[in-house]
């Protein structure tokens, strides 16, 4: 009885903290474009334990866990970017009272579905890109987990978020990080924004070690749980030259007041020097459903599913300078950050494409870097692109990175 009685309290405090909070949410229900993958499934860990209405549903062809997504939370869209994959699942969901589409003509529906107050784009790659500006349009809250719609088109995005009056708030833990470090001065007194990177699973190793690298090797990360792509992109440490350019966009911070320094814990998630050179940094445990919810719930703090960061237990947290020798795809990245127009357009196809090779056992470890410069410097760079520029330039790094391979 003393059991029951000891964590029933503290459990009616916890629910009627989130129903106050909750109630200044102006509309707590959300579309998830991505739902199958990692960022989508503990997206929904995340609105089921809050009590979000999940308005619609899209992924591409892992229809067997979108069917069990979709039973457990009902939309009122299902979107299944992959034709034959739409089909299948809706024979497999005929009972199922939700609309079944397909295609980017889908993704696009589920994005802008009636009733959701927040977009969450999860999926991965450049298809994210036209679903992810239809929400912008709509001026609807997007939290952002496509890392291509900043990197390829962060100028033209956010100039439409500007006319359209759309929130973005970021969902990467680093970029979530400096969001919150932000709200701690005026943007005016910002001197640096500093971002933190775990290393990979590398971190340490030589040139010469890292010669003979394999895929399986590059695929286990010290400290987070990602898809394949992703996580090879912390492996060479582009994904923090991606970053840059996302951060370049979204904060309106010139790549020059931008540092990049490795932290193997991942405790510190980034931090913000201002100017009188005190330096605000947030820190948690390494879990992503953490920047998940607070992109939903912004800007309230409800209790979340997160482990507590024991401090103490903690001890140590190491900052190292981040290795561009060794890394070179990190200094690749950073000299594109500074360059207006489609080059980082082609420097995010070229590296998707190499990544894929890479995967496929078709190119080395430092042959990433070597086909995404070459991308750089065959692909010529458009100025104040429009959106199909933006994307053309993307096609043409991938086509130019697999017939290279293929010559």
């Amino acid at each position: 009885m003393c059991y029951t009685e000891h964590h029933t309290k503290p459990a009616r405090e916890a629910d009627a903290l989130i129903s106050d909070h909750m109630s200044r949410i102006p509309n707590p229900s959300i579309s998830l474009l991505g739902s199958t993958g990692s960022i989508g499934r503990q997206t929904l860990e995340v609105a089921g334990a809050l009590g979000l209405r999940v308005r619609a549903l899209a992924a591409n062809t892992n229809t067997r866990l979108l069917e069990e997504q979709a039973r457990r939370f009902k939309p009122g869209v299902v979107a299944v970017y992959d034709e034959a994959s739409a089909r299948d699942f809706r024979m497999r969901t005929r009972d199922m009272d939700f609309s079944v589409v397909a295609g980017m003509d889908g993704l696009i529906e589920a994005a802008t579905v009636d009733g959701a107050g927040t977009v969450v784009t999860a999926i991965v790659g450049t298809v994210g890109l036209r679903p992810t500006l239809s929400a912008i349009e709509l001026g609807r809250r997007v939290a952002l987990a496509n890392k291509e719609t900043l990197v390829c088109a962060g100028e033209y995005m956010m100039k439409c978020a500007r006319e359209h009056g759309a929130e973005i708030i970021p969902v990467d833990s680093e970029h979530s990080a400096l969001f919150q470090c932000l709200r701690g001065g005026a943007r005016r007194d910002v001197k640096k924004l500093i971002l933190t990177a775990s290393g990979g699973p590398f971190r340490g190793m030589t040139r010469n070690e890292l010669l003979t690298v394999t895929p399986d090797m590059a695929l286990r990360h010290p400290n987070w749980s990602m898809g394949r792509k992703i996580t090879v992109d912390s492996a060479t440490l582009m994904n923090k030259g991606l970053e840059m350019i996302e951060a370049v966009h979204l904060f309106g911070v010139p790549p020059d007041d931008i540092d990049i320094v490795v932290h193997p814990e991942s405790i510190v998630h980034s931090m913000v020097e201002f100017a009188d050179n005190s330096i605000v940094a947030q820190l948690a445990l390494p879990d992503m459903r953490l920047p998940i919810q607070y992109a939903l719930t912004y800007p309230a703090r409800l209790p979340s599913m997160a482990g507590s960061l024991d401090i103490v237990r903690q001890a140590t947290l190491i900052f190292e300078a981040a290795d561009t020798d060794t890394f070179p795809c990190l200094g690749l990245a950073i000299q594109t950050a500074g360059i207006r127009g489609t080059a980082c357009a082609v420097l995010n196809g070229a590296n998707e494409a190499a990544v894929e090779l890479f995967l496929r056992g078709g190119l080395s470890f430092y042959g990433i870097y070597d086909s995404v410069s070459a991308a750089l410097d065959n692909i010529g760079n458009v100025e104040n692109p429009s959106f199909d520029d933006i994307t053309a330039a993307d096609e043409a790094a991938k086509a130019f990175v697999f017939e290279r391979i293929k010559g």
